[in-house]
């Protein structure tokens, strides 16, 4: 499906590679998606030599759910550090809770869940109601002060998950294909209609910041150890794989990921793994401007970044 037309001028991606060869990989990448009618920020970055290769690095986008990877280790650091216990039960009752599809989210009745798994269902399935009641023990404020702590400037976390579909029911009510119609008409505006997805009130991150934050993860080199151990399992157990992983299905590749999705933005960061040791750190940030809820291609173009950016840096 061809780019919609937007009446403004085309856009130039800023490209970040460290050759020729990588850069020309960069720029297949951005033109696909551009084909597809995607704007994007993409990243991908090998953990341990720094080598990259993307564009649009830079560019701060609404996470969704990829917010998420930061409140995970902001909760697990204070596992570690014995401020939090994983086993304290936490109940979650779906008259108050969070809006999702998934987890904790779609249950009817209520449930009791340890910190710990309340972690594990963030990550693993993306559950809304498990991360805002994890944000009811380590608050939004919190969270945010770990990353500006742990030199994460350019993350920012400034709301609730569940403030998303509030703040798309506030202008579109039930009318869940107007709020979508709405956010990519704003996406060319530049006007915000739903303010989580304006950049000056939004859940925020850039593909620099998210690889660097990644990249220090991997490495052992941000918050405790063990807190930076118990983000990569969880990461490891998520079970969607239609986006980074799509593409790089082998016995001899590990995909740790977390996606966001919420109107026309879909993303996914995560850790790419292989028996031979090579490790590349990617993020995927994509806005469509396509009035549609479903996008199996997107999903698919971005797991094809993935395998090319991966291939390009491991050889």
């Amino acid at each position: 499906m061809s780019a919609p037309a937007t009446g403004g001028p085309a856009h130039r991606p800023v490209f970040t590679a460290d050759d020729g060869a990588l850069l020309d990989v960069a720029e297949t990448i951005a033109a696909d998606w551009a084909g597809l009618g995607i704007r994007g920020s993409f990243l991908a970055r090998d953990v341990d030599t720094g080598v990259q290769l993307g564009f649009d690095t830079d560019t701060p986008v609404p996470l969704a759910s990829v917010v998420k990877v930061p409140l995970a280790l902001a909760v697990l650091e204070r596992v570690a550090a014995g401020e939090l216990d994983a086993a304290r039960p936490v109940t979650v009752d779906p008259a108050t809770s969070s809006v999702g599809s998934a987890g904790l989210s779609a249950f009817r009745h209520p449930a009791t869940v340890a910190v710990g798994d309340l972690v594990l269902l963030m990550l693993s399935v993306s559950d809304n109601a498990a991360a805002d009641a994890l944000l009811d023990l380590v608050p939004v404020d919190a969270v945010d002060a770990s990353l500006r702590a742990w030199g994460c400037p350019d993350i920012r976390m400034r709301h609730r998950l569940n403030r998303l579909y509030e703040c798309a029911a506030g202008v579109a009510g039930d009318d869940f294909s107007l709020a979508l119609e709405l956010a990519v008409r704003d996406e060319h505006s530049g006007r915000h209609t739903i303010g989580t997805l304006d950049p000056a009130h939004a859940n925020l991150g850039t593909a620099r910041s998210l690889v660097d934050l990644l990249q220090r993860v991997w490495r052992d080199e941000i918050a405790h150890p063990e807190a930076t151990a118990g983000l990569r399992r969880a990461m490891g157990l998520q079970v969607y794989t239609q986006r980074l992983s799509s593409d790089l299905r082998a016995d001899t590749l590990r995909v740790s990921g977390k996606t966001g999705t919420f109107l026309h933005l879909r993303h996914e960061v995560g850790v790419v793994e292989a028996a031979s040791g090579h490790r590349v750190a990617l993020a995927a940030l994509t806005r469509s401007g396509r009035r549609a809820a479903l996008a199996p291609d997107i999903d698919l173009a971005i797991g094809t970044a993935a395998r090319h950016a991966f291939e390009a840096l491991r050889d």
